[in-house]
């Protein structure tokens, strides 16, 4: 590991002189052209060769099981741990992300961890990090580019399974409560639009529903993974369609928020109301909000994807190859389940 950082006290005076430069240029191109934010490592990290730096550009903060996946990562990461973690909340836009590499890539930094906002867009800056040797691990969303060689592996759940299961249930559910041949007439609440999460879920839950002749989508939109879109999106819903039987909604805070829209429209939901409710991610909050009888089923989507990372960096540092693909363990929750035992026992 030791030659790896060799030099790195060198190299962080030559990026200070690159951030002064840019910095001063910034006069004439405008705010947004430079590194102003960009962290550096302190003193007692460019100097200790025992340090791995990892850079971690994260989505945002836009749901419960955004934090829960952001704190994985920064409890396995810690200088206790042997790392040093440079964090960057791309507030969901992705020129923040793309600015985030291209600073961890100055930096030199060990790994460069992204969870990309959206799927297309990132061939020339992974190129940028090929360049520079640094592996890019990719967490939760994957991307769209020509060269697959441009990042070292992709962590993270099987998107497309979770929304081909909540269609599968929800045709068991409709034949144990003797409605399989009644007309059903859904509404999606999407996720952020063209994100992996949106894709996977959306076209797993349409390849069933496209089997199923008495199944109607009303209408998909976006509600972008948080609750006040949800919110908004469902009180369209239920302004526009006089009988909705099914809400999907890919991902809890936007249930959370279809629900509120709900209430105040004075109808019901969950397994004794009159919209079923099928949500993604099963946090703690949601599987409580089924317990009093809100939601009918949620699909878990594993947030806890910081060891796993750790683990391959682990593996990259000895010079071992690791699986291009590797997803995660899941389940699903329903109405049906122990969920009062089954949640003293989540860490999300």
């Amino acid at each position: 590991m030791g030659e790896r950082h060799l030099g790195r006290t060198k190299r962080i005076v030559e990026l200070l002189w690159i951030l002064m430069v840019v910095l001063t240029l910034g006069g004439c191109m405008g705010a947004t052209e430079s590194p102003e934010d960009a962290m550096l490592y302190p003193d007692e990290v460019k100097d200790n060769d025992d340090y791995i730096v990892v850079g971690f550009s994260q989505v945002g903060a836009e749901s419960d099981w955004r934090a829960g996946n952001t704190e994985s990562f920064r409890s396995v990461f810690t200088e206790e741990n042997g790392y040093f973690l440079l964090y960057e909340d791309a507030q969901q836009k992705q020129e923040n992300q793309l600015k985030a590499i291209r600073n961890f890539i100055l930096q030199e930094v060990d790994y460069i961890i992204l969870d990309p906002i959206v799927e297309t867009g990132w061939d020339a800056v992974l190129q940028e990090a090929k360049d520079a040797q640094i592996p890019v691990i990719l967490v939760d969303r994957s991307v769209e580019v020509e060269d697959e060689g441009l990042y070292t592996c992709w962590v993270g759940s099987d998107f497309e399974k979770e929304g081909r299961s909540a269609g599968e249930w929800l045709i068991d559910y409709l034949e144990e409560q003797g409605r399989s041949e009644e007309t059903i007439q859904i509404v999606t609440l999407q996720g952020t639009p063209d994100s992996t999460a949106q894709i996977g879920r959306t076209a797993g839950f349409a390849s069933v529903l496209k089997e199923q002749e008495n199944w109607k989508m009303l209408e998909s939109l976006s509600g972008d993974f948080t609750q006040a879109k949800g919110q908004e999106v469902m009180e369209y819903f239920l302004e526009t369609y006089e009988k909705i039987d099914v809400l999907v909604s890919e991902n809890d805070n936007m249930t959370f928020g279809a629900i509120d829209a709900i209430h105040e429209a004075g109808k019901t939901c969950g397994p004794d109301g009159e919209i079923i409710v099928i949500s993604f991610d099963c946090v703690k909050a949601a599987l409580e909000a089924m317990m009093h009888g809100e939601i009918n089923a949620d699909f878990e989507c594993n947030p806890i994807l910081g060891p796993r990372v750790a683990q391959i960096i682990k593996l990259l540092e000895k010079g071992e190859p690791v699986e291009k693909v590797q997803y995660v363990e899941e389940r699903y929750f329903d109405a049906s389940m122990d969920l009062e035992n089954m949640i003293k026992t989540r860490v999300y």
